[in-house]
């Protein structure tokens, strides 16, 4: 094989690791673009198999997309990683050179603008964030270049309301930090961010106003949500899980194969079909 066609390996890393979608998405975009020779898998990886499997890979792999838990667990055993990962300690994405070197990135932030710019919120006034998790944190660095006003996280643990206003100072974003038991307000805000696990919002979807403005839920299974449902119903914008999914993966594909841009359509339509088969 020339260096052009010989065999190139990304995977996706986490645990647990067998719903995720990364592998329909990625060969879907190899396929479109006719790189035969790249192959895409998923790998069960906690944090403490982690250091034994990136030491373990050779001059044939590309690029790692990385999920829960081993976000933060990556960066120690990379050679450098981009501000954007640095802003959130965070890092999905993993670029590995020709001579070998590992670098970090974040794409899930970037994707998450895409996805709302794609659905035409490109500036709101205000927002409201449900959930104070590894996602809110991302939801945070990218409403710092969405929201041009306050964020309002809504949270149950002092805790998580100290790791939010730190995230947010971080940041450079003017967030204030409410209890989850006020979370009805948040229906209210322009853009509403849900970061929280399946189920969690269900309660609040009575809350949903006449006209709501736009809502960032950033689950995909199940799909819709309860409160994504009603949201729709009441006529206002939804942009969902996949959503944010497909964009993230484009610019790991971009950075992972070097070519560009790579095909969203196609691996829209490929995660669509892989959902609809569940």
């Amino acid at each position: 094989m020339t260096a052009r066609t010989a065999a190139r390996r990304a995977a996706v890393l986490g645990s647990p690791i067998a719903h995720s979608l990364s592998p329909v998405l990625h060969r879907a975009a190899y396929a479109e673009l006719g790189l035969d020779h790249w192959s895409y898998d998923r790998f069960e990886v906690d944090e403490a198999a982690l250091p034994g499997f990136v030491q373990g890979l050779d001059a044939t792999w590309a690029g790692l997309s990385l999920t829960m838990p081993l976000k933060r667990a990556i960066i120690p055993l990379l050679d450098t990683i981009s501000d954007t990962a640095a802003a959130v300690e965070a890092v999905n994405t993993v670029v590995i050179t020709d001579d070998g070197r590992r670098l970090g990135d974040n794409t899930d932030i970037p994707g998450m603008v895409a996805a709302l710019r794609e659905r035409g919120v490109r500036k709101v006034e205000s927002a409201a964030v449900l959930g104070a998790g590894a996602t809110a944190s991302s939801a945070l660095a990218a409403l710092a270049q969405v929201c041009a006003g306050p964020v309002t996280a809504y949270v149950r643990s002092a805790a998580r309301a100290d790791e939010m206003r730190g995230w947010g100072e971080r940041l450079g974003v003017d967030l204030r930090v409410a209890d989850w038991s006020a979370a009805a307000e948040a229906m209210r805000a322009p853009l509403v961010v849900a970061t929280t696990p399946a189920g969690t919002t269900d309660a609040l979807v009575a809350e949903v106003p006449e006209r709501p403005g736009t809502l960032f839920d950033v689950l995909y299974e199940p799909w819709p949500t309860a409160l994504a449902a009603a949201w729709s119903d009441r006529g206002g914008a939804v942009v969902g899980g996949l959503d944010l999914l497909v964009h993230q993966a484009v610019l790991q594909v971009e950075q992972m194969t070097g070519r560009s841009p790579a095909p969203l359509r196609a691996m829209r339509i490929a995660g669509e079909r892989a959902l609809e088969a569940r």
